[in-house]
């Protein structure tokens, strides 16, 4: 490992809550922001590698089933109302109130 002497500042760009979650799970593992960072930056430089699995997300159930209504929708619009504007959408709604 490097010697303090021989070491640089780098300055990252984090979600707050992210860091403050970060923050809390590296102290109760008995680390700092700082060690945790320097674990995880010589893992990848030993293997060359990100050690953690990186994917494409994947659509959950929900959103795959609200896809294909919009597909539907898309493709038969003569089922449904069209609005010019969310203010005659929300006058319509109040109406049938």
């Amino acid at each position: 490992m490097n010697s303090i002497s021989n070491t640089t500042n780098l300055n990252v760009r984090v979600d707050s809550e992210l860091k403050q979650q970060s923050d809390i799970l590296f102290k109760n593992l008995g680390l700092n922001m700082s060690t945790a960072i320097n674990m995880f930056l010589t893992k990848c430089v030993k293997t060359s590698s990100i050690p953690f699995l990186i994917e494409e997300p994947k659509p959950s159930k929900e959103l795959k089933k609200a896809l294909k209504e919009v597909d539907y929708m898309m493709k038969h619009p003569e089922k449904y109302k069209k609005y010019n504007s969310a203010e005659e959408l929300f006058m319509e709604l109040d109406n049938d109130k």
